[in-house]
């Protein structure tokens, strides 16, 4: 018996909620059970009650806003927990067309792939300005480079997992769960793919892009963090490589113009070429540390996914008995 759980992360959706609960499906082809959940992150309206007059399955309720990322993480523990075999992250402003869910979850029942993420017609949809449609372009490239995982869309929350997966995912961005999790797929060997969708038309202001110049911040310290914690090594040794390059070249200047007899004066070249060659060292010592921490980081994920998968074994053995 396969079971899907639909789960929408939601924080004061009561205008938009019940419009996409409307459209969401309850019999799908190849699923035996479709379920829905949905995350109170700490509404101050009336979600949870929307929630409950369309007979949702599942709730989780946060008594405070914790944030897009910690309310998809606890949609997926819950969903886990509730026996989900797959499970479908959708918006709670009805932005994506619910007809298309079982494109998303094609591949998985196919065995073609355990992550499925749902492309949209970024350069169509009007309401995206052009220095949007940019940083998802950068954002999918950036995912791509540190993944090798080639997603069009990196950004959608359009998305459909197996449990295999899903007990694998560690988010550790406070802002947003979409481009760590595809990263972290790609470098636990997740197999992934992406799906043309559709999309409907906009409800309401996007809660995560409050502004222009608050979007480009976040996105690009986002994309800085994402090198840090997925690739530490290369991201502290190519900046302490520019830095003991830059040293170096200074200090050779300085002793060609020593061997030329013009050395005099030049003492502020040698301070900085001291500093810029120290610096370089330091980052390549960073980077070391960086990556046994991330060597770490892997170890503790996997003892994790063990005693998660051990938990589950014992869970079946006392129903059982």
């Amino acid at each position: 018996m396969t079971k899907l759980i639909i789960q929408i992360p939601c924080f004061n959706e009561e205008k938009t909620l019940g419009i996409t609960l409307s459209e969401l499906p309850r019999e799908i082809p190849g699923i035996d059970s479709v379920e829905w959940l949905v995350i109170d992150d700490g509404s101050t309206d009336k979600t949870l009650e929307v929630a409950k007059a369309y007979n949702v399955d599942h709730i989780v309720k946060f008594p405070q806003n914790c944030g897009l990322a910690r309310a998809f993480m606890a949609g997926i523990e819950a969903c886990t927990t509730e026996g989900a075999d797959i499970i479908v992250n959708t918006d709670a402003d009805n932005q994506y067309c619910a007809d298309d869910i079982f494109k998303l979850i094609e591949p998985i029942l196919a065995g073609e792939a355990d992550i499925v993420i749902g492309a949209r017609p970024i350069a169509k949809i009007q309401h995206f300005s052009s220095t949007k449609k940019l940083l998802q372009k950068l954002g999918s490239w950036v995912v791509c480079v540190v993944s090798n995982a080639k997603v069009p869309d990196a950004t959608s929350g359009f998305r459909a997992m197996s449990r295999n997966a899903a007990v694998q995912l560690n988010v550790f961005n406070d802002y947003t769960y979409t481009l760590e999790t595809i990263i972290q797929a790609g470098q636990k060997g997740i197999a992934i793919t992406s799906v043309p969708i559709r999309v409907n038309g906009k409800t309401r202001k996007s809660r995560l892009v409050k502004s222009l110049h608050n979007y480009i911040i976040i996105s690009t310290f986002t994309i800085i963090r994402i090198f840090v914690t997925y690739r530490p090594f290369r991201f502290f040794v190519r900046i302490g490589a520019v830095l003991f390059s830059l040293g170096m070249v200074i200090n050779l200047r300085f002793l060609y113009l020593y061997l030329l007899g013009e050395g005099q004066g030049k003492i502020q070249s040698l301070i900085l070429a001291s500093v810029l060659t120290g610096l370089g060292f330091h980052f390549f010592v960073l980077g070391l540390l960086a990556d046994l921490i991330d060597v770490n980081r892997k170890l503790l994920e996997k003892l994790n996914l063990r005693i998660q998968r051990l938990e589950e074994k014992f869970g079946e053995f006392k129903r059982n008995d």
